[in-house]
């Protein structure tokens, strides 16, 4: 295993608190059985929300699995140990719920959606 030097470890140590005041990081998070929604609650104040059973590896999960998650990682990712699955926090704020192939079929799903909504608008006036 190669040393860190003293320089690279406060470089290291630098670039750590950087990410951690620009990036969403998770202070507690929780299952709401009411709303079928996983509620994350951020180091900068805000709230976050979403459907687990949006996830992969989540779809048919039981809502006692479901409340079993835990913050991982300095708040970085969203653990569930009984569903052997990890998310990272700032991946699930940015709609990544799963790998490319998972990700295309979402996709899909929400271009016909934009579809639906777009035959709804009135047309722009001139």
């Amino acid at each position: 295993m190669a040393k860190l030097t003293d320089d690279e470890y406060e470089a290291a140590v630098e670039r750590g608190k950087v990410v951690f005041e620009t990036e969403p990081h998770a202070r507690s998070v929780r299952f709401d059985r009411k709303t079928g929604m996983v509620i994350v609650d951020l180091y900068n104040d805000c709230t976050f929300t979403f459907p687990p059973r949006q996830l992969q590896g989540l779809e048919d999960a039981s809502d006692e699995d479901l409340a079993q998650v835990e913050v991982n990682g300095l708040g970085y990712g969203l653990h569930w140990e009984a569903l052997d699955a990890d998310f990272t926090v700032r991946g699930l704020m940015a709609g990544r719920f799963g790998s490319e192939t998972f990700m295309a079929k979402h996709r899909k799903r929400l271009r016909a959606i934009m579809t639906q909504v777009l035959q709804q608008q009135p047309p722009h006036a001139a």
